[in-house]
């Protein structure tokens, strides 16, 4: 890579497949520091079932978007756009590269190409998907989305009730698909971007994932759990690893059957962030080993 341009690393893939200590590898060989693009990372309050950078990581390299919010933050994805591009802006003034790090498709996009502009809800429209939602949970409302756009609904994080009823909620406001409307026009960039997803062999993604979830029991999470589960009705904890534990905590599974269904959910998680990044052909995609050995040795 050049260093004629200021330039975007972006370190993409799916859950458990090593993004984090390769970007740190990266960013203390360049001397930069790394954006996450993980929204489950944001929260504070989440460290253990979110798999954030351990302290001791966090003091190897600089990292933004790293616990800087509360699970009771309203945040949104405008709002990283906004705030990633002005630290990317004072990035560059001594840095030629800076390093994102995530796997919400959605934020990286939304420094890669903008965020579309799309209607204001509908309070009455958003008021009744709200109530049906805590009705019947989100089955509904996937239903709903998978007949009036399937192709989102290939890529939506199912665990992400927030994004399905805005998906959801356009497609009822416009009679259009949710997916036509996010292909406006890219918003211009002063940067180029050169953008990595890594990939692994499914079975040996899915023994990491495996690993990795006994290793977060290991280290706390079901007391991390039981911590947050007053505030269990927030969108930021109806996410894996936290609600099948809620649900254990409630009396519905024993903690085995729990534990499975955390290791089972992220698998399926990894398949649709996998699904997401394959639609973006400006990815390439190179294993973790690859990626060190090309530029990291």
């Amino acid at each position: 890579m050049s260093a004629k341009e200021k330039t975007l690393i972006v370190i993409a893939g799916p859950t458990a497949v090593g993004k984090t200590a390769l970007s740190i590898e990266w960013a203390k060989k360049l001397n930069t520091c790394i954006l996450s693009a993980d929204s489950r990372q944001f929260y504070k309050e989440m460290k253990i079932g979110t798999a954030a950078p351990s302290e001791s990581e966090l003091k190897e390299v600089k990292h933004h978007f790293i616990a800087h919010l509360s699970i009771h933050d309203y945040y949104n994805v405008s709002m990283y756009e906004i705030q990633a591009l002005e630290i990317l802006k004072q990035a560059f003034k001594t840095n030629d590269y800076v390093i994102v790090c995530g796997g919400s498709g959605l934020y990286i996009d939304a420094i890669s190409y903008g965020i579309d502009t799309l209607p204001d809800p509908d309070p009455v429209l958003r008021k009744q998907l709200t109530e049906l939602h805590l009705k019947e949970g989100t089955d509904d409302l996937l239903r709903q989305l998978k007949e009036l756009d399937p192709e989102f609904y290939e890529i939506v994080d199912i665990n992400n009730p927030k994004r399905i009823l805005r998906a959801l909620e356009v497609c009822i406001q416009t009679n259009q698909t949710y997916t036509s409307l996010r292909k406006n026009q890219q918003k211009k960039r002063d940067f180029s971007i050169v953008k990595y997803c890594l990939s692994l062999p499914r079975e040996t993604l899915y023994q990491r994932i495996n690993r990795r979830t006994d290793q977060m029991i290991t280290d706390g999470l079901l007391n991390e759990a039981k911590t947050l589960y007053p505030f269990k009705h927030l969108n930021a904890l109806n996410t894996v690893g936290y609600k099948e534990l809620f649900n254990f905590i409630d009396g519905k599974y024993s903690l085995e059957e729990s534990i499975e269904k955390i290791k089972t959910n992220t698998r399926r998680y990894a398949k649709r962030q996998i699904t997401w990044f394959k639609r973006d052909k400006t990815y390439q995609s190179i294993s973790p080993q690859e990626l060190r050995n090309k530029y990291l040795s």
